[in-house]
């Protein structure tokens, strides 16, 4: 399965039900250091009419590059057959869409 890495935020009414994001962000202390949060969303329609999302934190603030972290991430969602990773604007252009 091919996983798309997008370097935007999740739009509203995106089509996707299931997705992981990716947060990357540098330590204030020691602007050398970085800490990653993967995220995954699980959009559930309830009833018919109004749909929940799910968001379980797979990691939370933990020490690792940009690069890892989609790595990390990537590997994730071609295991779990999620279809897209959203990347935060800390995350370069090394990976397009």
């Amino acid at each position: 399965m091919e996983v798309r890495v997008l370097n935007a935020l999740p739009a509203a009414g995106r089509p996707e039900k299931d997705y992981l994001r990716v947060h990357t962000c540098s330590d204030p202390e020691d602007d050398t250091v970085m800490f990653a949060t993967i995220e995954r969303f699980t959009d559930k329609t309830v009833q018919a009419k109004s749909t929940t999302t799910r968001i379980r934190t797979l990691v939370e603030r933990r020490r690792m590059s940009s690069d890892a972290a989609l790595e990390l991430a990537t590997s994730y969602a071609e295991r779990k057959q999620i279809s897209v990773v959203y990347a935060d604007a800390t995350i370069d252009d090394r990976h397009p869409a």
